[in-house]
């Protein structure tokens, strides 16, 4: 993957903001996206990714800031970029009771294709994605792996550079779920395609070259899942109780660490979590109810930004002790 330094960047946005009334859906958002890169959007439903992911779609307009997707103006040069660009949303969009070549076929005669080069494009596309032996199946017919299959076939007839995906998991089992990832991995490798995708499933996110996890319309972090997890600083030690915060509280006082409430958790992060939680069993005995160690994730990295779990409302809020 080439850093932002070594090539312009495939799409770039400057302070974009949004709103549905006096709500704000889209805070400043600034961001850019390598060429050949796969760039995730990770954050809770209603946090914002999808009016974001809308917007780079040229779905909405936003209400404020600029965007640059493929060196193209998203607002002045939203007809040329739709030519440039392959979207696959969360919502399926095949019709079931097409065949999978007619629902392709129906899709190219939109861009413009026919004839010979249309037969070829798709031809392609059936054997690039295991579809060959499924052509003349109806869609209704398919497994939820195999009509997103279709899906993103679909969405690359007119050779995009820039693929969108709004939470492209939703549904599928985990075979499916790797299936998905090795095409991915293969647009991006083989054929120089840049990915940007919406989700708001941990194992997903790990599995970008670069993720920003947004919340409440804002960009609280933006790097490489190594290098977010990294910012945790150690291992996360997570003890349970049935007064979090009193325990919290006396475990900040008696060790001398940081220590952060959450619901009914008491987290700590410690360089060596396996020594640590021996002082902490001697030091408060009976009165844990469980005690887990865990490398950092990036759930502990939204957790650390947010102060809420990222399937918890904003009133889950995670306190800090001194």
């Amino acid at each position: 993957m080439p850093t932002l330094a070594s090539a312009a960047p495939a799409l770039s946005t400057a302070e974009l903001t949004h709103r549905y009334g006096a709500r704000v859906a889209i805070d400043r958002v600034s961001l850019q996206v390598a060429p050949r890169e796969i760039f995730g959007l990770l954050g809770p439903n209603g946090g914002g990714k999808t009016t974001l992911f809308r917007i780079l779609s040229t779905l909405v307009r936003p209400g404020g800031g600029s965007a640059s997707i493929l060196g193209l103006d998203l607002l002045r040069d939203s007809g040329a970029l739709r030519r440039r660009i392959g979207v696959v949303f969360q919502a399926p969009s095949l019709d079931g009771k097409l065949r999978v070549r007619e629902n392709l076929a129906h899709q190219g005669h939109l861009y413009g294709l026919s004839g010979a080069t249309l037969r070829e494009r798709i031809d392609h596309l059936l054997i690039e994605f295991s579809l060959r032996d499924r052509a003349r199946d109806l869609v209704e017919t398919l497994s939820g792996g195999l009509q997103r299959r279709v899906e993103i076939a679909k969405s690359l007839l007119h050779r995009p550079e820039l693929l969108l995906l709004d939470e492209p998991s939703t549904g599928l089992d985990p075979g499916a779920r790797i299936d998905l990832w090795q095409t991915l991995y293969r647009l991006r490798d083989q054929q120089d395609v840049t990915v940007l995708l919406t989700t708001h499933l941990m194992e997903e996110a790990e599995r970008c070259d670069r993720v920003a996890i947004i919340d409440q319309g804002k960009i609280v972090a933006l790097d490489t899942p190594d290098a977010l997890r990294a910012e945790i600083g150690g291992d996360v030690i997570s003890a349970r109780t049935r007064d979090a915060t009193s325990l919290g509280e006396r475990i900040a006082q008696s060790l001398g660490v940081e220590v952060s409430v959450l619901n009914d958790e008491v987290r700590i992060e410690q360089p060596d979590g396996g020594r640590f939680i021996a002082r902490l069993v001697e030091a408060f005995p009976g009165e844990l109810d469980s005690v887990t160690l865990a490398k950092p994730t990036l759930e502990d990295v939204f957790i650390a930004r947010t102060g809420r779990r990222l399937s918890e409302g904003a009133s889950d809020r995670n306190v800090a002790l001194p």
